[in-house]
């Protein structure tokens, strides 16, 4: 029993305490349905010296009054048993020898230790992946069927993978260790269910944890993540180091870091965007590549509408939809996209062009409110832009004058109010 005892903890995760518990509960199950009740019976456990005591203790009655043998014992009888000085009322204790019950009750003993030892081990196994829910995990190849696939982990314990939750493209072989993550643990009729996951958004998480230090470290957290299994996904970092790019350090050098994720996820494309709190920015860098003119936000019922150039719409869309999707999935406004008509764009300029000679945080600025264009910032009145903006009269004064050199052979789109008010006076 004792060497037992420590084959239990290394191999099957039942700890000396519990195992002594299981058979005490083992010893009392057998006994109750020998003598009818385990009240009165005391079970000694010594598993440093590997043996049980079991002690009886009965009410001594007068000679002839024992009603129930299993509860009472006669006064004569009591003082036979190596208690002379017993007396009626009195409890008297006597040692019940097991192995004298012969063969059946050690193995009814038998069956019952061993079925409370498998329930313990299905109990240490649900309790040990339900912590691991959402966890990375690695598990060998078994058996596939058409529905899904029976993984084994390093200590055999049975992981299915339905084919629902596999990356369209997953093709395995018998023998074969893959990655995936802990979707969901069942525990039906005490017969744990261990349901793993390669399209779930925490694989793309764990993932970017595992090849990405800064990540692991807490350096670089992971804000949002929209999937479309085995198509495009879209990743929203945000650095709490100033001197960290989260972006830059996701990708690696010459996309070293990012394309063993690609690899993993059966050349799924992901789009790595630096997270801000500021929705309209947020939104905006989303449907990247598109670029955005004008967006309008309503808060309240988390929709966005956003107006593109005719020829960014598309863009803005992506291939069957997945672009707009994943960026309505990221960031949980509804987005509904419009060619913007009312403006001209043949020969329009995007803010990003003038950063030689507009200050960067300027630009960003004015792309927070919206104007990501020279014409969206021009066809925008000069009190809007300064309120919007909160941005110097001077500063917007400057940058309208920049804007308008772009344009000087065709009539101004917009003056500061000194100028205006000279040429009212003209």
């Amino acid at each position: 029993m004792v060497e037992q005892f420590a084959e239990f903890k290394e191999l099957k995760n039942i700890d000396k305490t519990t195992m002594i518990s299981v058979l005490e509960e083992s010893f009392r199950n057998v006994l109750a349905k020998m003598f009818g009740t385990d009240e009165n019976l005391d079970v000694i456990l010594n598993p440093d010296k590997g043996d049980v005591q079991i002690f009886q203790n009965l009410e001594v009655v007068p000679d002839g009054e024992v009603r129930d043998p299993n509860l009472q014992i006669s006064l004569s009888d009591a003082r036979a048993d190596d208690d002379p000085e017993a007396e009626v009322g009195e409890e008297h204790s006597r040692e019940i020898i097991f192995e004298k019950f012969g063969r059946r009750a050690i193995l009814n003993l038998r069956q019952t230790l061993q079925s409370r030892i498998l329930d313990l081990q299905k109990e240490a196994v649900y309790n040990k992946f339900k912590d691991l829910e959402g966890e990375l995990i690695t598990g060998e190849v078994y058996q596939t069927w058409s529905r899904e696939t029976l993984l084994l982990d390093d200590d055999k314990n049975e992981l299915l993978l339905p084919k629902s939750e596999s990356i369209p493209g997953d093709y395995f072989r018998k023998g074969e260790t893959i990655r995936a993550v802990v979707a969901s643990v069942d525990n039906k009729n005490n017969n744990p269910k261990i349901t793993v996951s390669r399209v779930n958004e925490n694989f793309l998480r764990r993932l970017f944890e595992l090849e990405v230090p800064e990540i692991h470290d807490g350096l670089i957290s992971i804000r949002a993540v929209a999937r479309i299994p085995g198509e495009r996904a879209k990743i929203a970092v945000e650095s709490y180091d100033d001197r960290i790019d989260p972006v830059g350090a996701c990708v690696g050098v010459k996309g070293s870091r990012i394309h063993g994720i690609v690899r993993e996820l059966r050349n799924e494309n992901i789009d790595v965007i630096n997270y801000t709190s500021n929705t309209a920015l947020f939104i905006q860098r989303a449907l990247s590549p598109a670029h955005i003119s004008t967006i309008r936000l309503d808060e309240e019922n988390r929709k966005a509408e956003v107006f593109l150039r005719p020829e960014e719409v598309s863009l803005a869309i992506g291939k069957n939809g997945h672009n707009i999707k994943l960026a309505t999935m990221l960031t949980g406004y509804e987005i509904d996209v419009y060619r913007d008509t009312e403006m001209i764009y043949e020969d329009d300029i995007f803010l990003d062009d003038f950063r030689d000679e507009i200050d960067a945080w300027v630009i960003d600025t004015l792309k927070n409110c919206g104007c990501v264009t020279a014409k969206s910032v021009l066809n925008t009145p000069r009190e809007v832009l300064i309120e919007k903006t909160d941005l110097e009269e001077n500063t917007i004064d400057e940058v309208i004058e920049i804007l308008n050199k772009e344009y000087e052979d065709e009539e101004p789109q917009q003056q500061p109010e000194a100028d205006a008010d000279s040429s009212r006076q003209q």
